[in-house]
């Protein structure tokens, strides 16, 4: 299928690993140009042997001035730009609210949710002159569902959510659509990081935890980081030209948190 994104000019954060960069290959394979930032200096310089294809920057996205740095160099390179995806994130803590180190609460907030503003605002101008110009913010399944022992995490991408739907209104009559993609439980090595922090916090096993995470799932299996990134391309074709303002699950119907 022809999505009609050749020469679809898309930033994406935290692209150098992990979901990011399957959703930067899968966009390059649909012919657009790309460009991404990541805080990891190594796996940036892996991607420029590995994907030369593929402009990367050395970027923390809670840094407004390496955020400038980053739409400098990408907005040069891409001549313009028509589509953001704001998908940079990190776990944050894992224990009881009244135990967490409030730093490690200001640094999930700063990366997960701020992070999105400090890019966005940044994007704005050069998408409305886009005739195709989406943003795209990943949230997660805790933006949607309460999340024990999770605090900070759940609390930044509740708020991606509120940011994101108050964006497409905002931004509607600019003809930018904006929407929230919401995973369910991702395999890769940040998953298990977080499973096995749950585990220890809750003094079981990996396997039980494991097990606990798809208890409330109808489709009892990791989301892989390439249907997030099939799903991610679409949203930012023309044929999901009226899609705008939704929170969109990628889950195997995940009805609570655990």
């Amino acid at each position: 299928m022809d999505l009609g994104i050749k020469g679809l000019r898309v930033m994406i954060s935290a692209g150098a690993q992990g979901i990011g960069l399957a959703v930067a290959r899968a966009f390059v394979r649909e012919g657009a140009v790309v460009s991404v930032c990541d805080v990891n200096v190594a796996a940036v310089d892996a991607l420029g042997k590995s994907d030369p294809a593929i402009h990367a920057s050395v970027c923390d996205v809670a840094n407004r001035a390496q955020v400038k740095q980053w739409f400098d160099l990408a907005l040069a390179h891409l001549g313009g730009l028509d589509c953001l995806i704001n998908n940079a994130g990190i776990a944050g803590p894992t224990g009881k609210v009244d135990e967490i180190d409030p730093e490690e609460w200001d640094r999930c907030l700063a990366v997960d949710l701020t992070g999105q503003f400090n890019c966005t605002r940044l994007a704005v101008g050069a998408l409305r002159h886009s005739s195709n110009a989406s943003i795209l913010n990943v949230s997660s399944l805790a933006g949607r569902l309460g999340f024990a022992l999770r605090t900070p995490y759940a609390a930044a991408k509740w708020g991606v959510i509120g940011f994101m739907k108050s964006l497409a209104i905002e931004l509607g009559g600019d003809g930018i659509r904006v929407n929230g993609l919401l995973p369910g439980v991702v395999s890769g090595e940040r998953q298990h990081r977080v499973l096995s922090a749950k585990a220890q916090a809750k003094g079981v096993t990996f396997e039980e935890i494991e097990k606990s995470a798809f208890a409330a799932t109808s489709i009892k299996q990791y989301v892989s980081p390439e249907q997030l990134a099939d799903y991610a391309v679409f949203l930012a074709s023309p044929r999901a030209s009226t899609i705008s303002g939704q929170a969109l699950s990628v889950c195997g119907d995940t009805n609570m948190l655990s």
